[in-house]
């Protein structure tokens, strides 16, 4: 994938940024071609590799962040009770990059802090997901991040319970 200084990107690690620039670089007597992605107030270095896919994508279109907001919506899968077979599969959830995946990381961990208090790490990963998806969402749909995060907390929301009449 070839991006243009100015393209907005999305590095899989810290969300929404922007190619400042492209250079190339040599790093430990190899010549490799860099981008530069300024993430928020920190800029970062992505070689231009084999592993540039998993590293830096485009945000995802407008028309597809319909079935984002419907994992959001959806019923949440069960996370592992053992809290390290939990962070092992939200770490590896939350790696691979792909909104998808931080949508049902934040509809889990959402819908476990229902039953019960979650501990550091889960409240960690939680409040990533939520910024790098808040972040994404606002620039795909042209919204203001305020307005994303009332609509996030609405799809979030457990659905109230029928009584009988």
């Amino acid at each position: 994938m070839n991006f243009q200084v100015g393209d907005t990107v999305i590095h899989w690690s810290h969300g929404l940024g922007q190619i400042m620039a492209v250079e190339e670089r040599r790093v430990m007597g190899e010549s490799q071609l860099y981008y530069e992605v300024q993430i928020q107030d920190i800029n970062i270095w992505v070689p231009a590799d084999a592993m540039l896919a998993a590293r830096l994508r485009l945000p995802t279109p407008a028309k597809a962040f319909t079935q984002l907001l419907a994992i959001l919506a959806g019923p949440a899968e069960k996370l592992p009770v053992d809290r390290r077979e939990r962070k092992l599969e939200l770490h590896t959830k939350m790696t691979d990059g792909k909104a998808t995946s931080k949508c049902h990381v934040i509809r889990d961990l959402t819908t476990l802090e229902e039953e019960k208090r979650l501990n550091e790490d889960d409240r960690s990963t939680l409040k990533r997901a939520r910024s790098m998806l808040v972040r994404e969402w606002g620039y795909s749909l042209k919204v203001p991040l305020a307005q994303v995060e009332n609509e996030l907390q609405d799809l979030l929301r457990p659905a109230p319970v029928a009584t009988g009449a």
